[in-house]
């Protein structure tokens, strides 16, 4: 453990080793989709459970991330952000030297907990180490670009790495990474000392709220392929929601919640955590209606594919550097809403996409836009989802947003993907016999309700997100009133 995080160099040091943790976790629910054509070939994964080594990740990822974030505060932050990277590790290991379907699903579904353990356990040290105020919004801005970025250079790397190494290196490459994580940790990160952890541990709340969270994505992920008014979808929903309802049931009753009922009376968490729903909900099927529309209708290889993502990912990384001092300037309430603004009007155009495209007119220009947006987005969501919440819940908060975006996610790409189905089945049966041009038709149907979701972020932010707090954040940040960070 070092003697103390006073020095801007050590926090320095510390804020590279978390937002690296983060970029790794990000990147790895995208990673392996460009790899997809060849761990099928491989391992004789037929077509229709191919999904299931992208979905494995995202539903033990959205499934244990508020479990997660509450044992962080509980058994302390740095001990859950090692043991989550170890578990991570280890799991990208036995992934990459899966010798069958079922090894390689479960290897993911134990990354996605590691993942799960350690990403909110990393954020809550980030709001914990860094003074509240304009240094925290500079810490906040890195870790903004580098999670909005993630996705993003996840197709670019797994394209390389799946081209020039092969597939097994799309998970070979956190390896070396986790290792030097797991070394640094101890030398560069405090261990919290938060009074939470002399609780008793709440384990009907933590079961009842991760099998509702991962049931819930289950359904969410499953609900394209087996249909919204399946059997399946229809008893898989509802049980979701009666476990969540016990969840609330329970620690309304419980002396030690997992999840204080009282933690939803701030007014700005309870509005960041919306939004974050709605930003994850146009993000995710943002990213895969491009993969999409580059490759099957423009004709992009995988790698081709990945480059074109470099102009957005360098346009949320300058969006999110220039968004803290906005924020510090402005407040995160109007920032957020710009950037929601500037989501919404690059969707739009990219809802203007044509079977005879081309990357330069009908990908850049709204690439650029929608970078510029989430860049914007992403701090000042962060920021708001931790506002006025105590060192003994910054965990839960950050398991919260992290938990709003995955369900967001797993939400819009499941509704997105089943609009632009139905839009290109509908265009087929009419008559249409060009396949990109029926496509075509399904992509810009779902680019268009994609720009619905970020207009109604703007809304939501513009009524559930406090005015006066986000006031009082810019006013305190100019002033320098800040508090001493709490490890």
């Amino acid at each position: 453990m070092p003697a103390d995080l006073t020095t801007p160099r050590a926090r320095n040091l510390a804020l590279a080793l978390l937002a690296l943790t983060q970029f790794v976790v990000v990147i790895d629910a995208s990673i392996v989709n460009v790899a997809l054509p060849s761990v099928g070939t491989a391992l004789g994964i037929s077509q229709d459970h191919l999904s299931w080594v992208v979905n494995a990740y995202v539903l033990a990822f959205g499934g244990f991330l508020l479990l997660g974030g509450r044992l962080a505060d509980f058994l302390g932050r740095r001990r859950m952000f090692v043991a989550g990277i170890a578990l991570f590790t280890i799991a990208s290991l036995l992934g990459g030297l899966a010798q069958n379907e079922t090894w390689l699903i479960a290897a993911r579904a134990l990354q996605g907990l590691g993942a799960a353990i350690a990403s909110p356990a990393a954020l809550s040290i980030v709001t914990t180490t860094f003074q509240e105020g304009s240094e925290r919004n500079r810490a906040l801005a890195i870790w903004g670009a580098v999670a909005g970025a993630g996705g993003a250079a996840g197709v670019l790397l797994g394209g390389v790495l799946t081209e020039y190494l092969g597939w097994e290196w799309v998970l070979f490459v956190n390896v070396p990474i986790g290792a030097v994580i797991i070394w640094q940790a101890p030398k560069r990160l405090v261990e919290s000392t938060s009074g939470t952890r002399e609780r008793a541990f709440d384990v009907p709340g933590a079961v009842t709220v991760s099998a509702g969270l991962a049931l819930l994505v289950y359904t969410l992920v499953d609900a394209d392929k087996a249909g919204w008014t399946s059997t399946a979808t229809l008893l898989r929903g509802p049980a979701a929601l009666v476990l969540l309802a016990a969840f609330v049931v329970i620690e309304w009753r419980s002396r030690g919640p997992l999840l204080p009922l009282s933690t939803f009376s701030l007014r700005t968490l309870r509005g960041a955590n919306v939004v974050g729903l709605l930003v994850g909900m146009a993000l995710v099927s943002m990213f895969f209606l491009i993969t999409l529309y580059l490759q099957q209708v423009l004709g992009f290889s995988a790698l081709a594919a990945g480059f074109a993502y470099l102009p957005l990912s360098v346009s949320i990384i300058v969006a999110a550097t220039a968004a803290s001092t906005l924020v510090t300037r402005l407040g995160f309430k109007p920032v957020l809403m710009a950037g929601l603004a500037f989501v919404a009007l690059g969707l739009a155009w990219f809802s203007q996409v044509r079977p005879d495209g081309s990357f330069a007119v009908d990908v850049l220009g709204p690439s650029v836009l929608a970078g510029i947006g989430l860049g914007l987005s992403f701090v000042p969501m962060t920021i708001a989802a931790v506002t006025g919440t105590t060192a003994e819940q910054a965990g839960l908060a950050s398991g919260m947003i992290n938990t709003s975006q995955q369900i967001g996610g797993a939400l819009g790409l499941a509704i997105l993907a089943s609009i632009a189905n139905s839009a290109t089945t509908d265009a087929l049966t009419s008559g249409v016999r060009d396949p990109k041009v029926a496509l075509t038709d399904g992509f810009q149907d779902a680019f268009l309700v994609g720009a619905c979701f970020a207009l109604a972020g703007v809304v939501l932010a513009a009524v559930l997100i406090s005015t006066r707090d986000s006031r009082e954040h810019s006013q305190a940040a100019r002033r320098g009133e800040v508090t001493a960070p709490v490890v």
